[in-house]
């Protein structure tokens, strides 16, 4: 992988695209409300081009974030969305027989799907299940983690698989930023140790679940999140775009590895149908994107132009230490670059 993926001048990120896959909390809502101009966006979008939603969050079902997204304006159906326990789900069919007891430790999100699937629903570690099935709900509590860790424990991943549908540390939500389902599984991984297989962003399962369900050839994937989402689409070789509208910004882009670096920034969903700049790279290796430039001299950061366009400036200066293959840690970064 480049440790800078430049589009040509003038292509905008929506260019030869036959589907846009798009990440929910923190892309088109946080909590109950749109973010703005991600419903108009969207719907433009997708007068054109095929239209999916991926999510990691394995509480709810299909049919019920799709009707959420009706809600909010967008033309959505429940086949239009991929969800991680659907992704877990299909895991599970290729670990355990079908018709099995699964220990579902998760909301009606999961549970759905798992029978769905063709399985049976317990929630008792008593019930001697074949697999241990992990998502995301604000209603979990102690007693559900320790029914999970009691069916794992002195089990090898043979013995009794453990799934888990997504390892989001934290989830945006109305008020703020949440502990997220890694936060659970992890609670059960201290217990039991051992790591369960996992479904969601950003492993592949649930990208190549969507890719497969659209039969799309050059698919465009956006999130609001590195760790997640830009890593899952990278591994998935899908080109992606970070909107700065959920968890990560200018910090976490300026530091983020080979592995989890977008192919476009966008301030927000507008930015899709608009012209991409290239970076342009001098050679004393400062880049410039449009009238932003940045150098790298010694391990000063360096903002030679501004220029009048912020999202620029942090293009330019991501170009700049990506291209540099230094660490972050060893470069002095100005807090504007970020702040």
């Amino acid at each position: 992988m480049a440790l800078f993926r430049r589009s040509s001048e003038g292509k905008a990120p929506l260019d030869g695209v036959d589907l846009v896959l798009a990440d929910l909390d923190g892309v088109v809502y946080k909590g109950a409300d749109a973010i703005p101009y991600a419903v108009d966006s969207l719907n433009g979008v997708a007068e054109t081009i095929r239209v999916g939603y991926i999510t990691n969050n394995a509480s709810r079902t299909d049919a019920a974030v799709a009707q959420h997204l009706t809600e909010l304006g967008l033309n959505v159906r429940p086949t239009d969305v991929v969800t991680s326990p659907q992704a877990a789900v299909r895991l599970l069919a290729d670990h355990v027989p079908a018709g099995s007891n699964i220990l579902v430790v998760g909301g009606d999100g999961l549970v759905d799907e798992v029978q769905k699937g063709g399985f049976s629903v317990t929630r008792s570690a008593d019930d001697e299940p074949a697999a241990v099935i992990q998502g995301f709900s604000p209603d979990i509590g102690w007693t559900e983690l320790a029914e999970a860790a009691f069916a794992l424990q002195g089990r090898s991943d043979d013995e009794r698989p453990w799934i888990a549908t997504n390892t989001d540390w934290t989830i945006p939500v109305a008020r703020g930023i949440a502990p997220g389902n890694g936060t659970l599984v992890s609670a059960v991984h201290t217990a039991v140790g051992r790591l369960p297989l996992v479904a969601g962003k950003p492993e592949r399962a649930i990208f190549d679940e969507a890719v497969n369900r659209f039969q799309a050839k050059k698919p465009l994937f956006i999130g609001d999140r590195l760790d997640t989402d830009i890593l899952g689409a990278n591994r998935a070789e899908i080109d992606s775009v970070l909107v700065l509208t959920g968890i990560d910004g200018g910090k976490q882009l300026l530091s983020a590895d080979a592995n989890s670096r977008p192919t476009y920034i966008l301030n927000d969903l507008r930015g899709l149908t608009e012209s991409y700049p290239q970076a342009r790279t001098a050679r004393d290796g400062s880049v410039s994107v449009r009238e932003a430039t940045v150098a790298i001299d010694g391990n000063e950061v360096r903002i030679v132009s501004e220029g009048p366009d912020r999202l620029d400036l942090l293009r330019a200066a991501c170009a700049a230490i990506w291209n540099s293959g230094r660490a972050i840690y060893g470069l002095e970064v100005p807090e504007s670059l970020y702040a």
